[in-house]
């Protein structure tokens, strides 16, 4: 289903299609995870109600989901999720909030968080395999006296962790030091991979804990890339710094502003469409609404100081 698709849909429609993701083969209960379920259509229901009939309660598709308690159509969900996955450097709560017809501002801003939320990754996520690119950058506030790169005030500094077979990690970390990127590194790449990374200092002594080592490219010394003698493989960062690129385009193109306090978020965002970016754009979107069981922000998580 494309977006020309999507925009036809009728909510009873995208209801139908929502079901159709997060239960494949029968409705199951988010309280109780029975699939003794009965859907309910009397008169005085409304559309989309199902009962248990184990633990009674009733529930809507939407129900433990980042959907539940809202009131904006389901089709405009749909829409907006497919906004959300196909647009390469994002698009912006303001957009959202034109093309979709919301009613305010705040109702896109806190649409497009929840929606982030469902493309956040969880702790059962396998480990980075294979050969793994890890950079760092910084995103954010502007600088002052014109100072760049590493230690740039008012910035946060970002981390990621690209696999070139596929698999991503990203987050703002608090300190661009050896026991934050070595911990990082440790926690979310296999063993049996081999590093790949530029000369900063901080990431020295990593490729003891790997069976491919650690490789290294001199970027004071302009060498950008090279190959690895016996194993052949290229030894540059280019991949990841690729990804950096997306994010930087983002935020200067289509944000212009990412706080600190939500950074993690676009950074979940960016890293989701990234992981999936060799998919089709119904498929990315498919798996983001996938993702989007279980998960549940409320208004006050974003806005709370």
């Amino acid at each position: 289903m494309n977006l020309l698709e999507a925009a036809r849909l009728t909510d009873d429609e995208a209801r139908g299609y929502l079901e159709n993701i997060r239960w494949p083969n029968k409705p199951v209960c988010p309280h109780c995870k029975s699939e003794n379920c009965t859907r309910l259509q009397g008169e005085a229901h409304r559309a989309g109600v199902l009962q248990c009939n184990d633990c009674r309660e009733q529930f809507t598709v939407t129900v433990g989901s980042v959907m539940e308690s809202s009131k904006i159509p389901l089709q405009k969900w749909v829409l907006a999720f497919h906004l959300m996955c196909s647009s390469k450097k994002g698009i912006s709560a303001l957009q959202l909030q034109r093309e979709l017809e919301l009613g305010s501002y705040r109702t896109a801003w806190f649409m497009c968080h929840r929606i982030r939320h469902a493309m956040a990754g969880d702790e059962s996520q396998e480990q980075l395999k294979g050969a793994v690119e890890a950079d760092e950058t910084y995103v954010g506030g502007k600088t002052k006296g014109g100072k760049r790169g590493r230690g740039a005030n008012k910035k946060t500094p970002v981390m990621a962790l690209v696999a070139r077979d596929g698999g991503i990690r990203v987050k703002p970390i608090e300190r661009v030091n050896k026991k934050t990127l070595h911990g990082e590194i440790l926690k979310n790449v296999s063993p049996q991979s081999i590093i790949l990374t530029d000369d900063w200092s901080s990431y020295r002594g990593i490729g003891k804990h790997f069976e491919g080592g650690h490789e290294t490219v001199n970027h004071s010394a302009k060498e950008y890339a090279r190959i690895h003698p016996e194993s052949g493989l290229p030894i540059n960062t280019n991949t990841v710094e690729s990804f950096f690129c997306l994010i930087k385009r983002g935020h200067y193109g289509v944000f212009h502003q990412l706080s600190k306090k939500h950074l993690h978020r676009y950074c979940d965002e960016f890293g989701f469409r990234w992981e999936y970016r060799k998919v089709s754009d119904a498929v990315r979107r498919n798996e983001a609404i996938r993702r989007a069981e279980g998960k549940r922000l409320m208004y006050r998580e974003p806005t709370d100081r």
